[in-house]
């Protein structure tokens, strides 16, 4: 891997953190139960980001099916979330 890759991984992994501190700031405070859903949503958006960089800087497969498998249990879960807001039930 070349300095200039290594380099960018380690600023992309950086900037994904601070986004992660934001969102979890944002599930702490956020004034409605909308805004905290939202946040969480924005939170394992980037952790799947997260999978897929270091996918690329360990050159293995096994963080992309971990990605696509936080994705999918990421939105069965907003799903869930959305549901149980709306009418108080979840099944």
């Amino acid at each position: 891997m070349s300095g200039f890759l290594s380099l960018a991984i380690t600023v992309t992994l950086g900037l994904y953190v601070l986004a992660m501190v934001v969102g979890t700031l944002r599930v702490f405070r956020g004034p409605t139960a909308q805004d905290r859903v939202l946040a969480l949503d924005f939170i394992y958006i980037v952790g799947m980001l997260v999978m897929l960089v270091l996918a690329i800087r360990y050159d293995s497969e096994m963080y992309f099916e971990g990605a696509l498998l936080m994705v999918l249990f990421g939105f069965v879960s907003s799903v869930a979330l959305a549901k149980f807001l709306l009418r108080g039930e979840v099944v």
